[in-house]
């Protein structure tokens, strides 16, 4: 099933450079931006009439599918991603309480790049 736009949980975000993201904000849509789950227990219909202020949901047409959706390759790469991105997370969070610099000196010059306009 394609991801449905009309549920609360999903997000779509396009930015400056042209690049958009669709999600699932519960994060139950491993196919995601091409797929929802059959039968998603997350799926709620956003509610019309409540007389909300919000932006229209225009969203870019969905992106082509890659190759391994249908036999859960695809979910598995993502999934190895994750755990390695997490893995690193908790590796950066372990550096910080452990007082370990997060650049080696010689590569402090770097930081001119990264700090806020104006400063």
């Amino acid at each position: 099933m394609p991801m449905r736009q009309e549920c609360k949980n999903f997000e779509s975000r396009t930015y400056a450079n042209g690049e958009t993201v669709r999600k699932c904000n519960l994060d139950l849509a491993p196919d995601a931006p091409w797929r929802c789950p059959e039968n998603c227990s997350g799926y709620a219909r956003r509610l019309a009439d409540v007389n909300w202020a919000v932006g229209s949901l225009v969203t870019p047409p969905t992106p082509p599918e890659p190759p391994g959706l249908d036999d859960g390759s695809a979910a598995a790469i993502l999934d190895e991603a994750e755990d390695f991105l997490n893995e690193i997370g908790r590796q950066v969070m372990a550096d910080m309480r452990a007082g370990i610099p997060p650049l080696p000196s010689e590569h402090r010059g770097l930081r001119r790049f990264f700090k806020r306009r104006g400063q």
